[in-house]
């Protein structure tokens, strides 16, 4: 069963946002199943991704798998051996872009520099979609230094960084809210599972059992221990007390 202990969907929304000083800011990880969020990151460690190949308003799935090539491109130059599942992160799936996002900080955390990225110059002003469909302008950070002077500009800059910054806060602060109540869902619905699945096990051993009556046993213990493609149980699941007594036995 994998088990990952990276960094939260609200942290690393937060990091890439603060990152790339995305505006509108990212509100899902599945917007990064683009690959132009993938490769900016790539591009922060590195600073040698072709940027001018990245398709930042890339809104079908054709055009998704032509930044993930230059992303493979980028992978097999710099000697970076991890697989990137392309055929399940262009799906847009949660789950997917989560693990593989996780992944990707990890890596930048060990080989970033610790330099400022310049997103927006790197991007050449081209636009990021958004969760609306509104994209992110981005003008170019070096252009907009150029023509605005004086104090006046600098606290224009600094109190839009904390709007920005107040935003993802309340963003995170949602999310993990959203998260809890969930997990309690979870729990409360795994709970109802387990007792009938303890009710199933205690009648099934009966020895008085006529066909029918256990022919109806075993379907409800194959609904009740059925997954669907790709899901695994998690450790506070089904089987749990049959996982406990299977350890005091040793």
């Amino acid at each position: 069963m994998s088990v990952y202990t990276g960094e939260s969907r609200g942290e690393l929304l937060l990091w890439l946002n603060s990152l790339l000083a995305l505006d509108p800011p990212l509100t899902k990880v599945e917007q990064c199943g683009s690959g132009a969020i993938y490769c900016q990151v790539m591009d922060s460690i590195l600073g040698n991704l072709p940027m001018s190949r990245v398709k930042f308003n890339a809104r079908v799935e054709y055009e998704y798998l032509d930044n993930f090539k230059v992303l493979q491109q980028c992978f097999k130059r710099n000697g970076i051996d991890k697989p990137i599942p392309v055929d399940k992160l262009v799906k847009c799936k949660m789950q997917d872009n989560l693990e593989f996002l996780q992944w990707l900080k990890k890596y930048w955390d060990a080989n970033h520099s610790g330099q400022m990225y310049d997103a927006a110059g790197r991007a050449g002003g081209q636009a990021v979609p958004t969760a609306s469909g509104r994209t992110s302008a981005r003008p170019n950070v070096n252009a907009r230094a150029a023509a605005s002077s004086g104090a006046g500009a600098g606290r224009a800059v600094s109190n839009t960084s904390m709007a920005q910054l107040q935003q993802m806060n309340a963003q995170v602060e949602e999310m993990q809210m959203l998260h809890e109540a969930a997990e309690k869902e979870k729990l409360f619905y795994f709970d109802k599972l387990r007792n009938i699945e303890m009710l199933v096990n205690a009648r099934s051993a009966v020895d008085t059992l006529n066909d029918e009556e256990k022919d109806v046993l075993a379907k409800i213990s194959e609904i009740l221990y059925s997954t669907d493609d790709g899901f695994e149980l998690p450790d506070d699941g089904l089987h749990h007390e049959e996982a406990e007594q299977e350890e005091e036995t040793f």
